[in-house]
Order: C-alpha cells, then sequence, then structure tokens
C-alpha cells in the first residue's frame, strides 16, 4: 500500500503544543503514516520579526518531536539554499517517495487562504493534497473565494480543539520572563532558557 505522508512546513519559532495537536489530528483524521515536520530555512513571506537561526529553531522541533514515533524533524530546507518554497520542498519528497505517494501538506487556514499568492501553486497542487487547520466555528465560504474552485478541489479541512497557543505570544513570554511551561515541550522550554532565546542576548 502506497505511503500517506504530512509535510508540515513552518518557521516553528518556537514550536508549540498547537502545532503538535494540529499534526496528530491529521495524522489520526487521514490515516497518515508518519507527519515531517520541515523548518523553513529561509522564510519566503517577510516576517515582521527577526527570526530565530534556522538551526535554533530545527533543534527546537526535533526536541519537541523526539518522543513521537509517528513524527519526524526534516533538514530539507534548512540545508538547502535560497527562500524555502513549499513547490520545491513538495517536489523533493515526491521524488523520494515516489508517485504512489500520498502526500499531504499540513498548514494553517489562515496560510492556506493566501495560497494563490504561494510560489507556483498550481504546480504545487498537482503535487500534493493540502490539509487546511482550523479552529471550531470557521465558515468555509471565505476559502471558497479565496482559492478558486480549481485550488479548493485540493484542500480538506480540519477542524482541532481550540488551542488558543501561538509562536508570538510564546516569543513575548519568554522576552518579559513568563513562564512557557505547558505552552511548549518542557525539553523546548529548557532550550530557550539555555541559549537565552528571544530575551535580547541569545
Amino acid at each position: 500500500m502506497a505511503e500517506a505522508v504530512g509535510i508540515m512546513g513552518g518557521t516553528f519559532d518556537p514550536i508549540h503544543f498547537g502545532h503538535l495537536v494540529a499534526a496528530e489530528e491529521a495524522r489520526a483524521r487521514f490515516a497518515l503514516d508518519r507527519v515531517v515536520f520541515v523548518p523553513n530555512g529561509d522564510p519566503p513571506h517577510k516576517k515582521a520579526y527577526a527570526v530565530t537561526p534556522a538551526e535554533r529553531r530545527y533543534d527546537m522541533v526535533v526536541l519537541a518531536t523526539a518522543l513521537d514515533a509517528g513524527f519526524e524533524t526534516s533538514r530539507l530546507e534548512v540545508d538547502r539554499p535560497g527562500p524555502s518554497y513549499s513547490v520545491d520542498t513538495v517536489r523533493a519528497f515526491r521524488q523520494q517517495l515516489g508517485e504512489n505517494a500520498r502526500l499531504y501538506l499540513i498548514t494553517g487556514l489562515d496560510a492556506l487562504l493566501e495560497l494563490p499568492t504561494w510560489h507556483q501553486p498550481a504546480r504545487l497542487a498537482s503535487m500534493c493534497e493540502f490539509i487546511a487547520v482550523t479552529r471550531p466555528g470557521y465558515q468555509p465560504q471565505q476559502m471558497e473565494a479565496a482559492l478558486g474552485k480549481d485550488l479548493l478541489s485540493r484542500v480538506h479541512l480540519l477542524e482541532i480543539p481550540g488551542v488558543a497557543i501561538s509562536s508570538t505570544d510564546l516569543r513575548q513570554r519568554a522576552a518579559s520572563g513568563r513562564p512557557l511551561r505547558y505552552l511548549t515541550p518542557l525539553p523546548v522550554v529548557s532550550y530557550i532558557a539555555a541559549h537565552h532565546l528571544y530575551t535580547g542576548s541569545g
């Protein structure tokens, strides 16, 4: 039987339980054999803050996923020069796993609404399907208007429990000395503290 793989890209600055809940829900709902986390090397969309070096973000993802046999972390975008385009990442997985593999790109609904502005969106959609992670109460009309019929046919909505955690909030909490425990796995909390991340001295 063809392997079903979820690809979860992102900046992960830092990774938190919201990311992990989304990955686990996707794995269960779509019978995925594994979910591969792919931290961005060079995020193609401009960020409003200075992104933490890729190696640090990669390390945190490894720490967060190490105890789950169904999760993996890939260095693909960290090691690849240039902007981290999803189309290049999915193409690499397709070449590695073969044409029969079922590939699902897992991303937040807000990000997916911008899919038409991504690099080569039609090419990307031809190589994978999309799992759009959303919170309870979302109205799908917004997605229909943003994506159009062809892209929409490749999208699956995944409603997850309302985990109100964001990487932005974690960075702000770390900067102000507030606790991160129970928002991200404890090894990540320890890593952030050990390397003084988000405090201005890391």
